[in-house]
């Protein structure tokens, strides 16, 4: 047992010393985490964080579709929500009661079930209900901010929050509350026909099949859309698309994903988006903003 381990509160969840997380996201590219904990259910992780010590640094993560995990790996302690808290069940008034561990195209499909319209978007979107409440996940025009009811996080000492749409600070991917881990959300469509839904949500699949390399080892969006333009566009006009750095590649197929076309390093992808940014810095004169979360610290 490590000196981390040692440290921190007995759990009746599993922690993991050391963990690998390379397959555990998208880029098949990641350092690992200092300790690996899963929570047995909502009252483990707040017995945690209200138990761990002062210091300990704790990240929360989910398929891991937007994120982008440095080399070195994750200090402290890393959460990953189990099955447990994917729990998808339809609510009165087309709505829909969703855990931050469900898959939002999982929720979609959900909601199509129970004749809920307006929440086909999230069949578009690879990652998690947590990560979209993060980032305000959104696709082909629809936002998470547009469907939000309500969600309810864990704080760093253990509360349990209710989050309303006043506290969210939604905007383009981005929400206000920090260092919260989300367990659930409430999230409101309208009445629609479920066969109707379902052939919404497979023409937005195919249409992304057909501009994403969605088979590929990616982290999808690299970066975000500067007003009034598209990333892609100006990626394209400075000469990027197919660009290598080792083995991570500016998708030739929509050339604001990076992808991983072998054995890339995280910092591979990292120093290749960095060059990406800076020919269209030179070329146009803007400045990409990266939309995939990096953490953790540098090989050393």
């Amino acid at each position: 047992m490590n000196a981390l381990t040692n440290r921190l509160p007995s759990v009746r969840g599993r922690y993991a010393e050391t963990a690998p997380l390379k397959d555990l996201v998208w880029f098949r590219a990641a350092g690992p985490a200092d300790v690996l904990f899963r929570p047995a259910d909502i009252d483990d992780l707040r017995q945690f964080m209200a138990d761990k010590p002062a210091g300990v640094p704790v990240t929360a993560i989910g398929v891991g579709s937007n994120l982008l995990i440095r080399d070195g790996g994750i200090p402290g302690v890393v959460i990953r929500l189990p099955a447990a808290f994917g729990r998808i069940e339809a609510l009165d008034g087309y709505r829909i009661r969703a855990g931050a561990a469900a898959l939002d195209a999982a929720v979609a499909r959900a909601a199509a079930d129970a004749g809920i319209a307006g929440l086909e978007f999230l069949r578009g979107i690879p990652g998690t209900i947590g990560g979209a409440l993060t980032m305000n996940a959104g696709c082909y025009g629809s936002e998470t901010k547009d469907v939000f009811v309500e969600a309810r996080a864990v704080d760093e000492r253990g509360e349990l929050l209710t989050l309303r749409p006043a506290e969210m600070g939604f905007r383009y991917r981005h929400s206000d509350p920090q260092n919260v881990i989300y367990i659930d959300a409430i999230l409101k469509g309208e009445a629609g026909d479920p066969e109707q839904i379902r052939a919404r949500m497979e023409a937005l699949v195919a249409q992304r099949e057909s501009t994403q390399p969605v088979r590929s080892k990616t982290g999808g969006s690299t970066f975000t859309n500067p007003p009034g333009q598209k990333a892609w566009q100006l990626i394209d006009d400075a000469g990027c698309r197919g660009l290598m750095h080792g083995s991570a590649q500016v998708s030739e197929k929509h050339c604001n994903f990076l992808i991983n076309t072998g054995d890339a390093s995280a910092s591979d992808i990292e120093a290749l988006g960095e060059e990406v940014r800076a020919r269209v810095r030179t070329k146009s004169g803007v400045q990409l903003e990266w939309e995939i979360k990096r953490i953790g610290r540098p090989e050393t």
